[in-house]
């Protein structure tokens, strides 16, 4: 394993349906129309994010995470989706893998894998574990994270974008 201090929290990840690179400002506007249907967000804790004003502080916050990727379909080279890596936490060996959404036409199948398998593999080369944090609600996502094998760890609330502490669930998977 190599050490938390040399993990590259923006490398650009090549699977055989999509890459994965870091976000970037001009992103912006094709990052949004991935993310302007409502049906994606139905089941999250924001479900308003559609909205342009909504997403362009989800937009700022990746932008400033240092750890925010744009997934991008190879055969089409287009902008589907974001993850990001964040909370690193080098003590407890883990990072955090979250703020995914694809188009709902890639869900369900190998994008949403691939994309966790690629990000995945470049995190448990570093740390021990890659954490979770879903919304309690979100249960398609929850689904998501069995089937790639996540297990629950505990209930946790945590602060929205708006302050308002909300009950989260998180799942973790290890080395």
């Amino acid at each position: 394993m190599k050490r938390y201090m040399d993990f590259e929290l923006q490398p650009t990840l090549q699977g055989k349906l999509i890459e994965i690179r870091p976000l970037k400002p001009q992103d912006f506007e094709a990052l949004y129309k991935a993310a302007s249907d409502p049906l994606i967000w139905e089941q999250h804790p924001e479900p308003d994010r559609y909205k342009r004003e909504v997403f362009q502080k989800f937009f700022d916050g990746a932008m400033e995470s240092g750890g925010a990727f744009a997934v991008i379909e190879k055969r089409s080279a287009r902008i589907i989706g974001s993850s990001r890596y964040h909370n690193l936490k080098p003590t407890e060996s883990e990072v955090e893998i979250g703020f995914t959404f694809l188009e709902r036409k890639f869900w369900g199948g190998e994008y949403n894998g691939e994309l966790k398998s690629l990000m995945l593999n470049h995190a448990l080369r570093f740390v021990g574990r890659a954490v979770f944090v879903v919304g309690e609600k979100n249960l398609r996502s929850q689904k998501a994270l069995e089937k790639i094998g996540a297990k629950f760890l505990k209930k946790e609330q945590r602060p929205g974008s708006d302050g308002t502490m909300r009950q989260n669930v998180v799942f973790t998977i290890t080395r």
